[in-house]
């Protein structure tokens, strides 16, 4: 996906005025148009809490720390994408700590041309999450489906009298005759309309 093809959101975590000037003159103008700043982590925190970012970049030393605990920490959220900037002499150091989370980590200083990759790199790496996130989703709407009907067979065998393979076509044929899903059929079931 292109950069220009979809709005992201990102948050700089940043004490230095002179960087943040720069990063601003990097960014293609749908990044700067999306892009919030906050000049210590704990302003960071409080606009995590107030809203979604898909990519947090962190430019180490920061006022309060210097940054890479605080990558790490918010690197345990599949929503977004952290990449830690730090000083050449740092980077190994930087890297080993917070690549085992999913940090990206960058080398200070940083072209135009470095930045444009780092930014392709990240939207790579968030539209991958994206489709971890739609898979999870899935997969746990499946999961609460197969409870429900689990629980609306149970009724229709205490209920009914019904056996298992009995409940079963009884909640599908619900379903089709209702032209709902099975767990809507099952909550029908449990709501006690058709048992």
């Amino acid at each position: 996906m292109a950069l220009e093809e979809q709005v992201y959101r990102m948050l700089v975590i940043s004490g230095q005025d002179k960087f943040n000037r720069a990063l601003e003159d990097f960014l293609p103008g749908v990044f700067r148009a999306h892009t919030r700043f906050a000049g210590s982590i704990s302003q960071g925190r409080r606009m995590l809490a107030e809203r979604v970012f898909d990519f947090v970049l962190v430019n180490s030393p920061l006022p309060d720390s210097a940054g890479m605990g605080f990558a790490v920490d918010i690197s345990e959220s599949q929503e977004r994408v952290v990449v830690l900037m730090v000083r050449a002499e740092l980077y190994g150091e930087a890297y080993a700590r917070t690549s085992i989370h999913g940090v990206f980590t960058l080398q200070k200083p940083l072209s135009k041309g470095g930045m444009d990759q780092a930014l392709r790199w990240m939207v790579s790496a968030r539209e991958k999450l994206r489709q971890v996130e739609k898979k999870t989703l899935s997969l746990e709407e499946k999961m609460a489906e197969i409870r429900l009907v689990n629980r609306a067979k149970w009724i229709l065998i205490e209920s009914c009298g019904m056996d298992e393979p009995q409940a079963h076509r009884h909640i599908e044929k619900l379903a089709m005759n209702h032209g709902v899903t099975k767990g809507q059929a099952a909550q029908m079931v449990l709501e006690g309309e058709f048992v």
